[in-house]
């Protein structure tokens, strides 16, 4: 065979590759539409998608530091780089207010813009797929009605061959499945529901979820704990680490206020999540206990007993520094009768954030401390980044670890220390 015709072969296989992958990636533009005003939308609709954009927590990736509502510029950090929220205010030229419902139905359901260009899974559409279409034209209406902003986001900070849209039509051919989500009949309205936000508009899993390489969900580990902007988020099933297990009743109270006192605080990411959640209904909030608890599965008998009381003296020896610190930053607090009582204490030996297997939760509280959801509030516990340096709070963290948890020591403290400080995380 000749050289040639081995060439031409090639080409020709690089060429109907070429070609049959334009085909899997390109989408058609949707007509833009004038604004449609506020007389377009039925008020139940409008009202309806105010709820249903709390439960998504639209506002918070949609929302610049100190900016205008939604007009987007948010900066998320992903492993890959920074994805700024996009403006989904009606203003026509930076926002959706030329796009269709049926534009934005299909945002949802596939991720694609108007345009035609494929979204970034940033915005979290292999969950928003599972929501109905009534619900999206309730989020339509309710967004649509929002002040115009006429706001640009800031260019998204990927590498290359990330910025090349059509290359997600690859990755959605892995891992997006498409289509609403389908009740279990064997289950009750109220799991149903609580399962229909969790997996769909809520998109729990989106955090408590394990990633690949590519960055999708590890669907046979759903709920197996996850990360999000250098946060842990802990397991929502029965790898749950928590020393004490959670319950429905304990779910719904850190849902609703943001506090279980047997388990933790609402902090880093949640914080808005449960700021959102509290202009919800609060049936909605207790379906998603409800599915969250059966995946979580029921408690193996009474809480166990504070490792704290056992040989704490002891373990407090091989930490002469750590405990030192403790002594002057956290006692005065954590401990029983100091003079500066926590405002909402959960015990150290409860904590979930010293239970888990990574220490990120833990060393962020103790750097940046705890804001409480209400963000117009005092915060819970003030942060040590300027007292303490990363040798004294990996000090702290490995002692916190091994008095109150019992847990195997964690590796690298100092590294991800400096890591938290500056802002920038491995995961």
């Amino acid at each position: 065979m000749r050289v040639s015709h081995v060439a031409g072969g090639v080409l020709l296989a690089v060429a109907a590759g070429g070609i049959g992958f334009a085909v899997l990636a390109w989408r058609s533009e949707i007509d833009p539409v004038d604004p449609p005003g506020r007389a377009a939308f039925e008020p139940a609709d409008i009202a309806q998608g105010a709820k249903l954009a709390a439960l998504g927590n639209c506002l918070q990736c949609h929302t610049a530091p100190g900016g205008k509502p939604f007009a987007g510029g948010y900066p998320l950090e992903t492993p890959f780089g920074t994805i700024h929220g996009t403006n989904i205010t009606p203003d026509p030229e930076t926002g959706i207010g030329s796009w269709s419902e049926q534009a934005f139905q299909r945002a949802m359901a596939e991720g694609v813009g108007r345009s035609g260009e494929h979204l970034y899974p940033g915005f979290p559409y292999d969950h928003f797929t599972k929501v109905t279409a009534r619900d999206n034209r309730a989020l339509y209406a309710y967004l649509m009605t929002r002040e115009p902003v006429r706001a640009e986001a800031p260019p998204n900070r990927l590498p290359w061959p990330l910025t090349f849209r059509p290359l997600l039509a690859g990755w959605k051919l892995l891992f997006l499945e498409t289509g609403e989500y389908r009740p279990d009949p064997e289950r009750s309205d109220e799991w149903n529901r609580g399962a229909y936000l969790a997996e769909g508009l809520s998109h729990c899993g989106a955090c408590h979820t394990p990633r690949n390489a590519l960055g999708a969900r590890e669907t046979d580990r759903e709920f197996a704990g996850g990360f999000s902007e250098g946060w842990h988020a802990p397991a929502l099933n029965r790898d749950s680490t928590a020393p004490v297990p959670w319950t429905r009743d304990a779910l719904f109270d850190y849902l609703r206020t943001g506090i279980s006192e047997d388990h933790a605080v609402a902090s880093g990411p949640m914080a808005p999540v449960v700021r959102n959640l509290s202009d919800v209904p609060d049936a909605d909030v207790r379906a998603i206990a409800t599915y969250v608890a059966d995946r979580m599965g029921a408690p193996d008998g009474p809480p166990p007993e504070p490792v704290a009381s056992v040989g704490q003296e002891e373990r407090g020896q091989e930490h002469s520094r750590a405990a030192t610190i403790y002594a002057g930053a956290c006692a005065t607090c954590h401990e029983p009768g100091g003079p500066l009582q926590f405002q909402a204490p959960v015990a150290l030996d409860r904590a979930t954030s010293l239970a888990q297997p990574n220490p990120s939760n833990a060393i962020r509280a103790i750097l940046h401390g705890v804001e409480t959801p209400d963000a117009a509030a005092q915060p819970l516990m003030p942060g040590f980044a300027n007292a303490l340096t990363d040798a004294q709070v990996a000090e702290l963290t490995a002692w916190l670890r091994t008095r109150f948890s019992g847990g195997p020591a964690w590796d690298g403290l100092e590294a991800k220390v400096a890591e938290a400080r500056s802002g920038r995380s491995a995961e």
